[in-house]
């Protein structure tokens, strides 16, 4: 019987406590990536990425379990966020103005060969119509500051300023990268007022650049 791994619960980058801002070094993981632009609610370029995503990494995830005697659970949907004018975010929340990469985590030992037997597999039958965007990428973003947040997306903007205005100054940071969301709840299922969600923050050291 094969063991299944669950990267939530193995993986300290997935750890997250509500009201605590923690410093985590984040390795360099794998991720399939698609990319699109607007307001996550009304675009159909949000849903339509959603729907690429998920077949690949299941058909991943059993070709893994088949092929190598790895299993283990698909992580949950990430997301990174940002826009032109980062006030239309953290502020504004002009969500028809942001910009983002839907992200589902897989193992280390998933390869480009893998990767693309999983695409020509998803595609065979009821082919998802973003299905050639998606990508197998490598995410850098080393030291980080996250937190959990619970409630809705639109809750967060007061969290997200006190983490970018006062807990990573605070700390000796700036930032660095770009926002990134981990959704541990499954927002088509979840009430808004009980998601709970990851979000974190690359940090550096480095001052800005022209300083």
């Amino acid at each position: 019987m094969t063991n299944k791994t669950d990267f939530k619960k193995t993986l300290d980058a997935y750890q997250a406590q509500r009201g605590r801002f923690r410093v985590v070094d984040v390795p360099d993981m794998s991720y399939l990536m698609i990319d699109g632009h607007g307001d996550p609610n009304t675009s159909p370029a949000f849903a339509e990425a959603v729907e690429a995503l998920y077949p690949v990494a299941y058909k991943l995830k059993f070709a893994s379990k088949r092929d190598l005697g790895r299993d283990y659970v698909v992580p949950p949907l990430e997301g990174l966020w940002w826009a032109e004018d980062m006030s239309a975010f953290t502020a504004a929340r002009d969500k028809s103005q942001w910009d983002w990469t839907l992200m589902l985590m897989v193992p280390d030992w998933i390869d480009q060969a893998m990767f693309g037997a999983a695409v020509e597999q998803a595609g065979a039958k009821n082919r998802p119509a973003r299905l050639d965007d998606v990508r197998l990428e490598t995410l850098s973003e080393g030291r980080c500051v996250q937190t959990l947040h619970v409630g809705s997306f639109d809750d967060e903007a007061d969290v997200l300023a006190h983490l970018h205005h006062a807990v990573i100054p605070d700390q000796g940071f700036r930032l660095a990268g770009t926002h990134h969301e981990i959704y541990l709840s499954d927002f088509r299922r979840v009430a808004p007022e009980k998601q709970r969600t990851i979000l974190r923050q690359p940090v550096t050291t480095e001052p800005a650049s022209g300083a």
